[in-house]
């Protein structure tokens, strides 16, 4: 018969590696919203090499694995700070993990954002133009804030994905919520009750966020 006893006094412990999720999560998020604006914009820019460069980028990115990914950046920043600084310059699992979130989550936040922006009415920008907006107004000002309100949605739903993606970090031995969860399991002799706890955690908050995207598509709505 299964004992969940053992996991009130682990809770410390299980908080630390639930921080640390959040923390990869909410930086992913960030990083990856702002990279991909930018390659949105690439994408929809009139130059063919900025609009070559970013649909490689995306198309490359959106077509291997994420696991592949966390393996690369974890060997391979190091190696490239190296290459730049000139000096062994020590780098984390956290920072490596974290650099290939955002460069992983770039190429689909960069589809939901020029989504968000080709929805918008062409007649917008013209009527901006006319009152003497340049391109870049235009986007700041009028274009973008309407978009990431019709793509709040789809952003938040992205986000839930890389939450639950985070436990991918286990294979460079970052001590995320599940990783932590399994550790404390083995150490006790009871990995079964850890993991499943685990999953009860992942499923509480990954449905009330997809509730919270049901009703921002309602509320939302333009």
């Amino acid at each position: 018969m299964m004992d969940f006893s053992p996991i009130i006094p682990a809770l410390p412990g299980l908080w630390d590696g639930m921080l640390m999720t959040l923390q990869l999560t909410v930086m992913g998020v960030i990083g990856g919203v702002v990279l991909g604006t930018l390659l949105a914009l690439m994408r929809m820019s009139g130059n063919s090499l900025l609009s070559n460069i970013a649909a490689t980028y995306v198309n490359y990115f959106r077509s291997i694995p994420l696991l592949l990914v966390i393996t690369w950046f974890y060997f391979a920043v190091p190696f490239i700070l190296r290459w730049i600084t000139g000096e062994d310059t020590p780098v984390g699992a956290f920072s490596s993990c974290l650099v290939a979130f955002i460069m992983f989550e770039a190429a689909y936040f960069c589809e939901i954002v020029r989504a968000g922006i080709q929805s918008i009415p062409r007649g917008q920008m013209g009527a901006a133009q006319a009152l003497g907006m340049t391109y870049s107004q235009t986007m700041r000002l009028i274009i973008l804030p309407q978009a990431f309100r019709k793509m709040s949605p789809l952003l938040l739903q992205q986000s839930i994905i890389l939450f639950q993606d985070t436990s991918l970090v286990y294979t460079v031995g970052l001590m995320d919520f599940l990783n932590a969860a399994r550790s404390r399991g083995d150490i006790i002799g009871q990995p079964h009750e850890f993991l499943i706890f685990a999953g009860l955690v992942y499923f509480i908050i990954s449905f009330s966020a997809s509730l919270l995207v049901k009703h921002l598509q309602k509320r939302l709505a333009v």
